[in-house]
């Protein structure tokens, strides 16, 4: 299936590694011309030629922590001088830590919502004028499956997350009618480092072991494993597609059927 993004820029955000790196590196390979950023310098240039090297794509990587306005502006800008536009936005950031209520004190929950919710809306705030003027645009927010089925013992990523989730459907809304679309995508249980330092978390709490922490996990996944970051991947390279542009507003797991939910 042709996509229809060859020459588009896509924007995705903490890109080095997991999920993140999982969508650039599909964009890429649908012929997308790719801006990475993240803050591990790094890990970052390892992921761009790896990317490079396999799909021979158009790559800038931008080294940012996107809890700075700052620096949100600064990967706009240099994605804008790189490729001249950006058509397809991919938010995303790490989880914010796990814990219950009274574990968390008031500056982590604002470092949650800076890095989980204000990132996302300062990097449409601005893409979204370009993307409007052009009359196309793609925005794609990697969330959770927890606004959908809370998950015990994510607190924040749950509040937080949502919020998220009620700011892209209200968007998605207003922007209907000039050719941009706006939708979630939630992964599920998936094998990145994220799900692993969970799991190892969750063991510690529980008095397990970091398997059988997994194990417990696989058993409530009809698909009766974790996922794979290019699973994932898939459905964002889709959503970003011109084949996508009826789709907007919605929330959509990526999970074996974890959420039991019937919408």
């Amino acid at each position: 299936m042709d996509l229809g993004i060859t020459g588009k820029v896509a924007l995705v955000a903490a890109s080095s590694k997991g999920l993140g790196r999982a969508c650039a590196h599909e964009l890429a390979r649908e012929g997308a011309r790719i801006v990475m950023c993240a803050r591990g310098v790094e890990a970052l240039q390892d992921a761009k030629e790896a990317i490079v090297r396999d799909t021979e794509a158009q790559v800038v990587a931008i080294p940012a922590d996107l809890t700075e306005p700052k620096a949100v502006e600064t990967v706009c800008n240099e994605a804008v001088r790189a490729f001249g536009r950006i058509d397809i936005l991919v938010t995303n950031t790490g989880g914010p830590p796990a814990g219950l209520f009274d574990q968390h004190d008031a500056a982590t929950w604002q470092a949650a919502v800076d890095q989980n919710l204000h990132s996302v809306v300062n990097l449409v705030r601005l893409v979204l004028p370009g993307m409007k003027e052009r009359g196309w645009g793609r925005i794609i927010n990697v969330t959770s499956i927890a606004v959908k089925q809370p998950v015990d013992n994510l607190i924040l990523s749950n509040s937080v997350r949502a919020a998220v989730t009620g700011f892209a459907r209200t968007l998605a809304n207003e922007v209907a009618e000039t050719g941009v679309t706006v939708n979630n995508v939630l992964p599920g249980y998936t094998k990145t480092q994220r799900v692993d330092e969970l799991a190892k978390k969750t063991a510690s709490a529980r008095g397990i072991t970091r398997d059988q922490a997994v194990a417990t996990w696989e058993s409530q996944i009809p698909m009766g494993r974790l996922g794979l970051p290019h699973e994932f991947a898939a459905l964002v390279a889709f959503l970003a597609s011109e084949r996508a542009s009826y789709i907007t507003g919605t929330s959509i797991p990526v999970d074996g059927g974890w959420v039991k939910a019937l919408y």
